[in-house]
């Protein structure tokens, strides 16, 4: 197998692992992953919003820290990735359409990675953006639901 099928299969695996997530059943959220990068997008709902009629933070949250995490897990082919610490802005709110979140590796060293990520709305317009810190942890990524699954059918 060539380098290159198998970092796609990588980022597939992971999409697949993604999906596999019990909260992603609510959120419903489709992500694509290349190298160093991640993009998801969810349709707003208006069960995600706060009192006041606009998406909670936690969408938000939600949304640029996952961007930001397969970014950087997108890098490390053996075990699953782990935030340490993240930091989000809010920008603008939003209350319908679609959130569309990209997150990239801006920086990796042998023990972590500092990834970023801007979450969008249809029009291309900033809602928020963060950034993070993810470092390995023991957990192999073969172990994981989803990810195992999919490179057991390769």
């Amino acid at each position: 197998m060539s380098d290159s099928q198998q970092k796609d299969d990588h980022y597939r695996a992971l999409e697949e692992m993604y999906q596999c997530a019990p909260v992603n059943e609510y959120y419903k959220p489709v992500m694509t992953i290349s190298e160093a990068e991640a993009e998801i997008t969810i349709d707003i709902q208006p069960s995600m919003f706060h009192t006041a009629g606009a998406t909670h933070g936690s969408v938000y949250f939600k949304m640029l820290d996952d961007a930001a995490f397969f970014a950087a897990n997108s890098l490390e082919e053996e075990v699953f990735v782990l935030t340490t610490s993240f930091t989000t802005y809010i920008t603008r709110p939003i209350a319908s359409g679609k959130m569309i979140a990209k997150g990239k590796v801006v920086n990796k060293n042998r023990s972590q990675w500092i990834a970023e990520a801007v979450v969008y709305d249809e029009e291309g317009r900033e809602l928020g953006r963060g950034n993070g810190i993810f470092v390995r942890s023991k957990i192999q990524l073969n172990d994981t639901r989803g990810y195992k699954d999919y490179m057991a059918a390769r």
